[in-house]
């Protein structure tokens, strides 16, 4: 029987180790402590461990811990990382475990760090050296910023398993599809002057607002073009997110900085919808003399669709009791769906409390995480 920490102890540990990823650097810390504890814990229970550095960050690391050599078994994947927080929105600290209302409290309680210490917690009753089936257990960097961590990964070319299951917060139901998303930012500048007569200036404002029309025009083709009735919102979603120009009301406008996101459904080619968008802008920009420049602030993730009658989908329809569903929201599976794997997201807690204050995981969730990993691991593994 391996060697493994109390669940509570676990929970305890890994919420204490902060390991923030932002892409402002004054946010952003290592994730190297909460992969230390998970190497320690998983070598006790019989795992090899390997923890690679993340391209040319020496405080950001992914953990690959194996029970076999082979790549046709079961993946058990989550991120290390998670959201900055503001403490003083918290009833208690965001980095102690707080139990209250048959809840426990914590960053990273739902998104995602439980996760690691229900499976591990599910390994106490599994010798991993008789597995038929190698058995992985995956730990990566970065997911909440740049997903760095799994981009890495997928990079390699390392397949690790047949079968992918992350452990993201889906209320313990299978969710084989998501939407992609990239967020960019859009820079026009023009030429300042006295507002009295507009021929003394460029105004960029005047230019991003006729782009603004032709980007929304843009996104009611796109809603027409494309429907998936397995989402909730069953279109791509464009959303203009910010916008800033000018410094005065007398002045003309000099320059106009605007960000947007699109959420794209799985049948839709990232980089094709983004290329067109740059375009749309561009000739505007040019018509008005206007120069333009882009900021990929999210270079992207592509959606994800595992087919509904693959042997994952329904295998964890079958181990949850759940039909499987559709989110918005995205994950680091497209990567691991390019290097051949069939692929879902299951997971305890809510993603509704994710990314918020108090964000929790319930008590009765845990016992039924433990329990439904162990199958999934004796079913596909054992």
């Amino acid at each position: 029987m391996p060697s493994v920490p109390p669940i509570k102890q676990m929970l305890e540990t890994l919420i204490s180790s902060p390991s923030v990823s932002s892409t402002h650097s004054e946010l952003d810390t290592s994730n190297v402590k909460v992969v230390e504890a998970l190497a320690e814990w998983l070598e006790n229970a019989g795992f090899t461990i390997e923890i690679d550095q993340v391209s040319d960050r020496p405080h950001k690391v992914n953990l690959i811990a194996c029970s076999g050599e082979e790549d046709d078994g079961l993946v058990l994947s989550g991120h290390t990382d998670t959201v900055p927080c503001d403490e003083n929105l918290w009833d208690s600290s965001p980095f102690e475990i707080n139990a209250r209302d048959d809840r426990l409290y914590g960053l990273g309680t739902a998104d995602m760090k439980s996760f690691f210490a229900l499976v591990i917690s599910a390994l106490e009753n599994i010798n991993v050296k008789k597995l038929k089936k190698p058995l992985v257990v995956l730990a990566t960097a970065d997911e909440e910023s740049t997903m760095a961590g799994a981009k890495q990964l997928l990079n390699q070319g390392n397949r690790l398993g047949k079968y992918c299951v992350i452990g993201e917060p889906t209320y313990l139901q299978p969710v084989r599809q998501h939407k992609g998303i990239f967020m960019e930012s859009v820079t026009l500048v023009g030429r300042s002057g006295h507002s009295s007569d507009p021929a003394l200036g460029n105004n960029a404002l005047e230019g991003m607002y006729e782009i603004m029309r032709a980007i929304l025009d843009y996104r009611d083709t796109l809603g027409k073009q494309y429907i998936n009735h397995d989402f909730a919102v069953p279109y791509p979603t464009l959303n203009l997110g910010h916008i800033h120009g000018g410094d005065n009301a007398n002045r003309i406008c000099g320059s106009c900085e605007l960000h947007y996101d699109l959420r794209l459904l799985p049948d839709m080619d990232l980089n094709k919808v983004r290329n067109n968008l740059r375009e749309i802008i561009l000739t505007i920009s040019e018509q008005r003399n206007l120069q333009c420049s882009f900021n990929n602030l999210f270079e992207g993730t592509p959606a994800l669709s595992t087919p509904a009658d693959s042997t994952l989908v329904k295998l964890t329809e079958q181990l949850t009791g759940k039909p499987n569903h559709s989110v918005v929201f995205a994950t680091e599976g497209p990567y691991f769906a390019q290097l051949g794997m069939e692929t879902v997201v299951l997971g305890p807690g809510s993603i509704e409390v994710a990314h918020q204050p108090n964000e929790y995981i319930e008590l009765q969730q845990i016992e039924q995480s433990i329990a439904m990993y162990q199958k999934l691991i004796n079913k596909i593994c054992a």
